[in-house]
């Protein structure tokens, strides 16, 4: 209880909740939501992608299926924290800074992608081949039985894999905060871990913690309806 009252004592935690936290707050969930946007719409689209020009696929193309299969691993192998800092220059180039929440966005999409890729790709191979030969022996096209029947087949699993990429991305946010993105994991570090804060430090990590069983609710939540 001592060592309690002695950190609310010590602590900046009031002073600096309504100008510097809250903020952050909304700056992290703007970094994940965004690039989680990004994320699956590049990630279902290169996702289909290999599944359809795969060797036992709508239309097999082994040479495009093979460069995309190989760019999304060699992408997916870097560590998140390295790969945010290897392409700040591109992320000069396209942003205009490599610093900020919107550099964090350019840089967490694009290490995020190939694990949505992966993550489609895995969740429509669980369709069963049997639904998809019916849906051509009855002259569906291929556009009709990848978003009318891989799609919506795939829906439940393809929602419980990116849950869990979205809280990865929670946890990516809050990393890149430690080379200037903002967000509550630079409030963390800078006005915690440095100043000896460790009421601020212990408060964002419930924050975090309270975020990370909130996406997972709704996903669950989610999945359950459309299971």
């Amino acid at each position: 209880m001592e060592q309690l009252s002695l950190m609310l004592k010590n602590s900046n935690l009031v002073r600096y909740l309504p100008t510097v936290i809250i903020p952050a707050i909304g700056d992290t969930l703007k970094m994940v939501f965004i690039s989680a946007a990004l994320s699956i719409f590049f990630g279902i689209f290169f996702g289909i992608i290999l599944v359809t020009t795969a060797d036992d696929g709508l239309s097999p193309h082994p040479l495009l299926h093979g460069i995309l299969g190989k760019v999304t691993d060699i992408v997916r192998s870097f560590p998140m924290m390295i790969l945010i800092v290897a392409v700040a220059p591109l992320t000069r180039i396209f942003i205009g800074t490599k610093i900020g929440v919107n550099a964090a966005i350019f840089a967490i999409t694009l290490g995020s992608t190939p694990f949505a890729t992966r993550m489609t790709e895995n969740s429509l191979n669980t369709v069963d081949p049997q639904l998809i030969k019916m849906a051509r022996s009855i002259g569906a096209s291929k556009l009709q039985i990848i978003f009318k029947v891989m799609l919506v087949e795939a829906l439940p699993v393809l929602i419980s894999n990116f849950t869990i990429m979205l809280i990865n991305m929670l946890n990516t946010s809050a990393m890149a905060g430690a080379v200037g993105a903002g967000g509550l994991g630079a409030v963390a570090l800078s006005y915690g871990y440095q100043r000896f804060d460790h009421l601020i430090m212990y408060f964002i990590v419930i924050l975090l913690i309270f975020l990370v069983l909130l996406i997972q609710g709704i996903g669950n939540k989610l999945y359950k309806l459309t299971k």
